[in-house]
């Protein structure tokens, strides 16, 4: 999915800039519009170290060439690591397995955590555990952190950051809940929804970044990037 597949026509201008409020966050977004080959391009050849398809959406809405290489690291928290130093270590390892093996190249690694209660929700494997995911979600606060790492060949780890966002459920009726457990979607994401997806009206407010909340605080990716002279603007 690209930005501008988020937002009617009526919402865009002839710049492809957008403002618009979603989920009561007000959002300014540039996207490509059709024939338009402004790109952010990498300064070398680029990896994102994650089999997360909403990741490779995001970055693929910003910069065209990149390969997608998994990593394979064990993502079970460690005995008394805090929700960020989680997403802070899995992000750093995810990068530096995969540029192991890709000597001087990017790579970019993130994982992102749901958390609840000062408890982290994983990916649910049964209907049962999306439902019990769910219910503890309803019509409260949650917090989404995603910790992200730059890495570079024999540079190591050059950007290891974590970014927060709250969000808030609405109370989700019983119909709703069975309805939506019922679909494919609860079951490859932490917390068992998709903000972007059939999840979206289960949703009142985000604070902080939108698409940290995705999978990937593209601000502060971005940002990050081009400070360490990975990206530049075409």
């Amino acid at each position: 999915m690209l930005w501008s597949d988020l937002f009617p026509p009526s919402e865009r201008s002839a710049t492809g800039t957008v403002m618009t409020r979603h989920f009561g966050v007000l959002i300014w977004c540039r996207f490509l519009l059709p024939g338009d080959t402004r790109d952010m391009n990498m300064q070398a050849s680029f990896i994102l170290a994650s089999a997360s398809p909403r990741r490779r959406e995001l970055l693929g809405a910003l910069i065209r060439d990149f390969e997608v290489i998994p990593s394979k690291v064990d993502e079970n928290p460690l005995e008394g690591e805090s929700p960020e130093d989680h997403v802070l270590r899995l992000s750093r390892e995810k990068a530096l397995e995969v540029s192991s093996g890709n000597p001087g190249r990017w790579v970019l690694g993130a994982d992102t955590v749901v958390i609840i209660d000062w408890g982290m929700l994983g990916k649910p494997g049964t209907p049962s555990e999306a439902k019990k995911m769910l219910g503890m979600l309803s019509g409260r606060t949650h917090r989404v952190i995603t910790g992200f790492a730059i890495v570079k060949g024999d540079e190591g780890v050059i950007v290891n950051d974590a970014v927060e966002s709250s969000v808030i459920f609405k109370d989700i009726s019983r119909d709703e809940m069975d309805w939506y457990i019922r679909t494919s979607e609860p079951y490859d994401k932490a917390g068992g929804y998709a903000v972007q997806g059939k999840a979206s009206f289960f949703i009142k407010e985000i604070h902080g970044s939108y698409t940290n909340v995705i999978g990937l605080p593209l601000c502060e990716v971005v940002t990050a990037l081009k400070k360490v002279g990975a990206l530049r603007l075409t």
